[in-house]
């Protein structure tokens, strides 16, 4: 029987700015540990510490620019654009633009604060 998910839960995001993430799927919400699907807004100028996460991630960004720093330089991905990183790959994620990104993140496995690994 298929599983409804009638409403999301909000996560706490790390950062310099308040950033709003709405988790559909995942360890929190839904107790699916396989993989985990969020809606993300994030303010412009917002950046968070940079990770080493043990999870693909798959990013699809819907409005505005998500920076995404990595080892051998950084990547700006705009409104219909995604982008995927790899799970031991350092990455930082950010918007510089002046309104923010929304967006849409997978994970797989599904995100956790203990397997995110992000920097001291």
């Amino acid at each position: 029987m298929p599983t409804l998910i009638a409403r999301p839960t909000r996560i706490e995001a790390a950062g310099n700015k308040p950033k709003l993430i709405d988790e559909h799927i995942g360890r929190v919400n839904s107790g699916t540990e396989a993989l985990s699907v969020a809606h993300m807004r994030s303010p412009g100028g917002w950046i968070e510490p940079g990770q080493r996460p043990a999870f693909d991630e798959f990013t699809v960004v819907l409005r505005g620019t998500l920076r995404v720093e990595h080892a051998g330089g950084a990547l700006d991905v705009h409104a219909g654009q995604a982008v995927i990183t790899h799970k031991d790959e350092w990455v930082r994620y950010s918007t510089p633009g002046e309104d923010g990104a929304e967006y849409i993140a997978v994970c797989v496995p599904a995100f956790s604060p203990a397997t995110v690994h992000r920097d001291a």
